[in-house]
């Protein structure tokens, strides 16, 4: 299963998330596939997420976990997926 990380660089909170979903992913152990996207070179995800970031969605269902979220929030989330 791949979701997206919605950030964009520079963003601490963004990078926040990264290490909280990386620490979620040893958890869980293979299955999902995190992609990164920076929302500052996809001018696609700007009108929805811009205010949002990070975000963390699984682009099917368009369901996401927004922040702020910790590592119990993501790891469930993420569960729902793998």
């Amino acid at each position: 299963m791949r979701l997206l990380l919605l950030g964009t660089e520079g963003c601490h909170l963004c990078e926040e998330a990264q290490e909280i979903v990386a620490a979620c992913l040893e958890q869980i152990g293979p299955g999902i596939e995190i992609e990164s996207i920076d929302i500052a070179e996809q001018a696609e995800w700007q009108p929805d997420y811009a205010l949002k970031i990070p975000v963390l969605l699984e682009p099917e269902s368009r369901r996401e976990l927004g922040w702020p979220f910790d590592q119990h929030q993501a790891t469930h989330f993420l569960r729902q997926f793998g």
